[in-house]
């Protein structure tokens, strides 16, 4: 399996026989250095509906001819919009041209705005993705909470990828927990230093990973890493 960063909280994840991209907020990221046009994928995974993780998702589900994955009222938004979509909800899983994907909880909120009204798009969620014997857990946006414990337990996570910014998400003492409490090999910081607010070092949450015996890769936008 292999991840690369393109930002915020967007990756890509590439295996032997699927390429997918989660929370693709391409063209709007000031750090992203690629456009949605560049991006060939066999399916679009989505942790919630803030236009930070949508993004260009439906954009590319429609160049790739691919679905998005979602919870339940996000994916139906994505489909009005004209995109494929594979309809989950928390706790649910499916799996699909060679990959699993199940969603998990997320403390956090979803919803778009249009005009002047917000949109509600469901739960929130995080993803576990399995893909070449690896698993994946993309955490969202999300406040730290006891049940990664279970997660952690259920779960063999080679890679986690979580958020980092504070104010909106978790900040980086309760990432570092959370990363215990997952039993995760390997950690990707992910939702920092994208927007005022959320600055935070990248490098020093992966040095305190290390005192913890945790793997930290503070990847920068188009950096990639082999599981």
């Amino acid at each position: 399996m292999k991840i690369t960063y393109y930002g915020h909280s967007a990756l890509l994840v590439e295996g032997t026989g699927a390429s997918i991209i989660i929370d693709p907020f391409l063209s709007g990221n000031p750090h992203s250095g690629i456009a949605p046009g560049d991006i060939r994928v066999d399916a679009v995974l989505l942790t919630h509906g803030h236009s930070d993780h949508l993004g260009d998702a439906v954009e590319i589900a429609k160049n790739n001819d691919c679905p998005i994955f979602a919870v339940y009222e996000l994916a139906e938004y994505c489909r009005i919009k004209g995109a494929k979509v594979k309809h989950l909800n928390i706790g649910g899983g499916l799996t699909y041209s060679g990959f699993t994907v199940k969603y998990t909880p997320a403390f956090h909120s979803s919803s778009i705005q249009e005009g002047d009204y917000w949109i509600y798009l469901g739960q929130p969620a995080g993803i576990l993705l399995n893909l070449d014997g690896k698993t994946l857990f993309h955490a969202g946006d999300t406040a730290l909470f006891g049940d990664m414990r279970l997660i952690g337990e259920r779960n063999a996570i080679d890679l986690a990828a979580l958020p980092i910014g504070d104010m909106l998400t978790m900040g980086p003492d309760d990432a570092l927990l959370a990363a215990r409490w997952l039993r995760a090999a390997k950690v990707i910081p992910l939702h920092y230093n994208t927007f005022p607010g959320i600055e935070q070092d990248g490098v020093q949450f992966c040095d305190r990973l290390k005192q913890e015996g945790i793997d930290g890769y503070p990847l920068k936008a188009g950096e990639s890493l082999e599981i």
